[in-house]
């Protein structure tokens, strides 16, 4: 069979991954994005769920990096309404850690960073003693508010790639790349799936998998990066209001808690070098004892490792700056091209990043690529809403469809309109039989026909967080209905 030539064939079904492909799909070229696993199966479902700016990297003087990131927030927010959202954060001063007046100063700095034409609300000053943000915590005194974005970050990660597809991409997942050869015409990749595709670029996008994949690229010198593992653990909630609190550590880290999925709290996250292989990572006990501490510092309510109801982890793949501490590696990104000798084959990894930048990385990536290519394109991707977001009010959204849908539970509708935007509407419309609480057929067989679904993993972690709120007994059920 002779193999099927595209332009460029993307490795890694990651939020780079899937950006690159959908910014390159939109630009006209052939795209293959090829994936082992399933979308945003690593390093993407495994963030603190934000798009921000990165208050504290202004203490490492990343200013372009913090500046960028906070545009991206904004433009994030824009092209998908219904998955990104301001949230509120709560900054409590602390004995003996960083003092008001740097933390002022520093919010200050990040508000201008973040331009004029900046949504997101500025910050501010708080009594905690007068406040129902100081209620939960252990002290009063005072603290700060500002504000940053919520993300569904594997969503955003399949969003790319249904809108890559939709502009023409091919999208391969549980499909592994076996060896890469090239010749005076491009790479020829071979997969597992027992085909053969061509391309003239090839983009190595496996972020934490990059050393492992660097070997199966014939005749180009590898590109190492550096692992930093992340680990979360999710709690019932510790607090009421809708704002996160962001907690100075006593090594001097922050811990984040966030309200997560209406009944709990997220806290995270550690961060420490990691030499071992990115698969089956798993939360340490001394990585939960180390977030129930610092978490105890603070709160009234105190927590321990019983407590925890769910615990995820990822292996981030920074660009090794040869910073000696873990927490002050750079999360910019780099670019590095490679050309094989007498070939005409075309190597980009994608080293490092942040989701926050994923959108703005594509575009460079692919003014990269056009540097060794005949083509020059425009990016288009800044204003394009990802799939769903094509809305002028979420407010008004939910409003609607709660009204066209009044025998359908409120909090169904209301995670559906989060999840698809505006493509709810089919999806409610053929809703049929709940399969386990809160999950019903139509939705299911949407997950399957459009988003790559095929397992309850997929579906219940993934594409939704219901596996928060199941049973064993759910899952089981769940999993008998797929097969």
């Amino acid at each position: 069979m002779t193999p099927t030539t595209y332009d460029i064939a993307i490795i890694g079904g990651g939020i780079n991954g899937a950006g690159i492909a959908r910014d390159a799909a939109g630009r006209g070229y052939k795209t293959i994005l090829i994936e082992k696993g399933d979308l945003a199966g690593g390093t993407s479902s495994g963030s603190t769920k934000l798009i921000h700016g990165g208050l504290r990297y202004l203490e490492y003087y990343k200013f372009s990096l913090v500046r960028e990131a906070l545009l991206e927030r904004e433009k994030i927010r824009k092209i998908a309404p219904h998955i990104t959202w301001p949230l509120g954060f709560v900054l409590p001063v602390t004995a003996g850690m960083r003092p008001a007046w740097m933390l002022h100063l520093g919010l200050l700095l990040y508000d201008a960073l973040a331009g004029l034409k900046n949504t997101f609300p500025r910050s501010g000053r708080v009594r905690l003693d007068k406040s129902p943000f100081g209620t939960p915590l252990a002290y009063g005194g005072t603290g700060f508010t500002y504000s940053d974005g919520w993300v569904d970050d594997s969503r955003l990660v399949v969003l790319n790639a249904l809108s890559a597809q939709e502009k023409g991409a091919t999208i391969r997942i549980r499909t592994a790349l076996e060896g890469a050869t090239h010749n005076h015409e491009g790479w020829m990749l071979a997969l597992s799936d027992g085909t053969t595709v061509r391309a003239r670029v090839l983009v190595n996008a496996t972020g934490a998998w990059m050393n492992a994949t660097a070997p199966l690229v014939a005749g180009v010198e590898p590109a190492h990066i550096r692992a930093s593992k992340g680990s979360h653990i999710v709690v019932k909630k510790l607090f009421d209001h809708d704002h996160a609190y962001i907690l100075q550590n006593t090594d001097g880290r922050i811990v984040f808690a966030i309200p997560y999925e209406q009944d709990f709290t997220l806290i995270g996250t550690t961060d420490g070098d990691y030499t071992g292989e990115p698969e089956g990572l798993t939360v340490t006990d001394a990585e939960v004892d180390y977030l129930c501490t610092a978490i105890n510092r603070h709160f009234k309510k105190q927590i321990t490792p019983a407590d925890v109801v769910w615990r995820y982890t990822a292996v981030r793949g920074l660009y090794d700056d040869g910073n000696a501490n873990p927490s002050a590696v750079t999360r910019e990104y780099v670019l590095q091209t490679r050309q094989p000798p007498d070939s005409s084959a075309v190597l980009l990894n994608v080293l490092g990043g942040k989701i926050t930048t994923y959108r703005h990385l594509a575009e460079k990536a692919l003014e990269r690529i056009e540097q060794h290519t005949d083509r020059t394109t425009q990016g288009w991707t800044a204003s394009a809403p990802l799939p769903g977001g094509d809305m002028p009010d979420f407010a008004t959204f939910v409003a609607e469809l709660l009204n066209a849908h009044p025998h359908v539970p409120q909090a169904v509708v209301r995670r559906m309109a989060h999840a698809y935007g505006t493509r709810v509407k089919g999806i409610l419309d053929a809703l049929g039989a709940e399969v386990v609480p809160g999950l019903y057929a139509g939705e299911i067989t949407y997950l399957q026909r459009h988003e790559w679904a095929q397992t309850a993993e997929d579906i219940l972690w993934r594409r939704t967080k219901l596996g928060l709120h199941l049973t064993a007994k759910d899952v089981k059920k769940l999993e008998a209905y797929l097969k």
